[in-house]
């Protein structure tokens, strides 16, 4: 099944990583979980998260004026706690944190995600599958087997009916466009029961989608951290931080500046995929300042090129241009993406189509072109004049080139 149209069209999401690790600022349930910070020390932040100046409409505003299309919110990492008032499992807040996250967003017109972790460190039915000092990442594929060596089947049953207790209170209260999971390595998709928990969800909200971490179930592939060198094939997300964490860290002040996160997304998006970039809210639901000028300034950027981002398909393969570009919907116009103050003519190879014209995005100055060399079935070279240091963007310029008809490449080697 194909992933719904709204996805594929978003390019810009935001992470939302808020929980109880906000309150002395320690890594989210791996900070127990690895041994770093005493299981007791850690759950003590329950009893002081107080989300006093959670403004989730102010959240919501600024989501949009970053240009997101969606959102999504941990209402429950690795570590149990669950940000809504729960009737199932002991570690919920008592108090409802997303039905007003849900609302907030809806009235901006943005689509609804949760994260939630298959996995549940403090459940008392739910034996971990992770051999010391071994992360996932560097696991093998046995989980399976290591699972079968810690499973009380009697246990595990409880540890489903809690998990399903959960999800049918998410998507029957909050009707979520889009569910994120996480924590599925630590057992198979048989063992989690993808399918009919895939099937539990969609009874409430039939076009849902799911990130790949949903074993079978997905709809797009979820790198994290690294930009792909190729873009996967199909709908993607790259998630990413805007420092070096997910959750709020005092220490952390290592924030990736405004031009890092612009490259970023224009790459993503020129790969075809969605951009999902994570803030860390404090403890009492405020954002950090530097996050949310991030957000604001990458929005600004996005509304000065809102034509070369929305409605647009992934662009030229690498070794066609020097830089990330997207093609437009109709594949009649491409958007060439320029960090740096052109010192030379930019040139694009391979295209079969003739261009009509090309103007620098924002300023709508023509810039004169012409076509040097190409032989029989290989095509010459495209060279346009670099734009005038007046219509240059201080972050990134995009050049429109609109083409004669639809997009086509040549792929071939040429003649010698």
């Amino acid at each position: 099944m194909a992933v719904q149209p709204w996805f594929t069209d978003a390019k810009l999401g935001i992470f939302v990583h808020w929980g109880i690790y906000a309150v002395d600022g320690v890594q989210e349930s791996w900070s127990f979980y690895d041994g770093i910070v005493p299981y007791d020390r850690y759950m003590s932040q329950l009893g002081r998260f107080t989300a006093a100046r959670y403004e989730p409409r102010d959240w919501a505003a600024l989501f949009a004026r970053a240009g997101a299309r969606y959102a999504v919110l941990t209402s429950r990492h690795h570590d149990g706690v669950a940000l809504w008032d729960t009737a199932h499992g002991g570690l919920g807040l008592g108090r409802d944190l997303i039905g007003p996250y849900a609302e907030a967003l809806r009235e901006q017109g943005l689509k609804v995600g949760l994260y939630y972790s298959h996995s549940d460190w403090s459940h008392p039915d739910y034996a971990s599958t992770r051999r010391p000092g071994r992360p996932p990442e560097q696991e093998d594929n046995r989980y399976s087997e290591v699972a079968a060596e810690f499973e009380d089947l009697a246990a595990w049953e409880r540890f489903i009916a809690y998990r399903d207790g959960q999800i049918t209170e998410l998507a029957s209260r909050y009707r979520p466009d889009l569910m994120w999971f996480d924590g599925e390595w630590e057992r198979s998709e048989e063992q989690w029961r993808i399918p009919e928990l895939a099937a539990l969800i969609r009874s409430y909200t039939p076009d849902v989608v799911f990130n790949a971490r949903m074993l079978g179930e997905g709809d797009y592939a979820t790198p994290e951290q690294g930009a792909p060198v190729v873009p996967p094939d199909g709908p993607w997300e790259l998630c990413l931080t805007v420092n070096d964490s997910w959750g709020f860290r005092h220490h952390d002040h290592n924030h990736k500046s405004l031009d890092q996160l612009i490259r970023y997304f224009t790459e993503t998006i020129g790969g075809g995929g969605n951009l999902l970039l994570d803030v860390g809210p404090r403890e009492d639901g405020t954002i950090p300042a530097e996050q949310a000028e991030r957000l604001e300034g990458l929005g600004d950027w996005i509304r000065g090129h809102a034509e070369a981002v929305y409605g647009t398909v992934r662009g030229l393969p690498a070794g066609h241009h020097y830089g990330p570009s997207t093609l437009c919907g109709d594949l009649r116009t491409l958007y060439l993406v320029l960090f740096d103050a052109p010192r030379a003519e930019i040139n694009v190879r391979g295209l079969l189509c003739r261009v009509r014209r090309v103007s620098v995005l924002g300023s709508g100055r023509e810039l004169a072109h012409r076509v040097t060399g190409g032989l029989h079935e290989a095509p010459g070279v495209l060279w346009i004049e670099p734009p005038a240091p007046a219509d240059l963007d201080p972050h990134a310029t995009v050049l429109a080139v609109e083409l004669d008809g639809e997009l086509e490449l040549y792929r071939g080697a040429g003649r010698s």
